[in-house]
């Protein structure tokens, strides 16, 4: 099960860095512009077609990974959306990155494979108990709407782009929280289940305010303060519910140090490449 969680994971990744790109590519063709207008001539796109293909297969894979696996290793798996993003918006958009781009992707995933092996993250159960869903709801709610508020009162760009960053992080993590609940229902009880059930509509609702979050975050300020807030943060916050939640585990101890050293190379090469790769927003987004 925990190989097919890894799997689903990495096609998820790779779904929607794909779907990314080629949606990119697709508005590359339709300079200047908006609104329905926009949509209107997208639609006609075969390359937009094919994004929002790969956007819907990301979702798909994604609740495979977490029907079949523990939370915590799913989510930081998807940090590879990045470097695969580039991978494919490179050759597609006719862009070629500064050489220490490619270094600044090893750092990404060396760190993410030192991070999980040493953690290790398993077992765990597919649903939890209102009594653990209530405290969770609140601090991580009650922190969506302290980094709102922090935004409006600091006329900071670096500060409100990580702080709506962060918010969009725990946004994406409890989104995911209410996927792998409401995904576990439908394969439990069926359709009606799932469609009955609270946390199919709370992970709609939070996935929304999570976009929202990040489009607002990169309107605010430079990447290199809202990325690596947004890559750190959705794995930080996805483990943690994943331990709190679902009675996940991961190995503590010496082994805290590997998984820091881990999280400092994800951090450094998200931030390398946020530097040293050209037009980084406009091929991930």
């Amino acid at each position: 099960m925990m190989v097919l969680a890894v799997l689903f994971a990495a096609l998820g990744a790779v779904s929607n860095a794909a779907g990314t790109a080629f949606q990119r590519k697709a508005a590359s063709t339709v300079p200047g512009r908006t609104g329905l207008r926009l949509l209107l001539a997208l639609v006609r796109r075969p390359a937009w077609a094919i994004g929002i293909a790969g956007v819907t297969g990301a979702a798909v894979f994604q609740a495979l990974a977490l029907l079949n696996g523990p939370m915590a290793p799913v989510q930081p798996l998807f940090m590879l959306e990045l470097p695969f993003a580039l991978l494919i918006a490179m050759p597609l958009l006719h862009r070629r990155p500064n050489p220490a781009g490619w270094w600044a992707v090893a750092g990404v995933v060396t760190g993410l494979a030192l991070l999980l092996a040493s953690a290790a993250p398993h077992g765990g159960r597919q649903q939890a108990a209102m009594t653990r869903w209530i405290p969770v709801l609140a601090f991580t709610l009650g922190a969506i709407a302290v980094t709102v508020l922090l935004v409006r009162s600091s006329s900071s760009a670096l500060f409100r782009a990580a702080a709506l960053a962060t918010g969009a992080a725990i946004g994406n993590a409890l989104a995911a929280a209410f996927m792998k609940s409401a995904t576990g229902r439908l394969a439990d009880a069926g359709l009606v289940a799932f469609l009955t059930t609270w946390q199919t509509y709370g992970c709609a609702l939070t996935g929304i305010t999570a976009l929202m979050f990040l489009e607002n975050a990169l309107q605010a300020g430079p990447l290199v303060a809202s990325r690596p807030a947004l890559t750190i943060g959705d794995a930080a916050v996805s483990l943690t519910l994943g331990v709190i939640l679902f009675d996940e585990s991961v190995r503590t101890g010496w082994w805290l140090l590997p998984e820091a050293i881990g999280a400092a190379l994800i951090l450094w090469g998200v931030v390398r490449l946020t530097r040293v790769v050209p037009h980084l927003k406009d091929i991930t987004g």
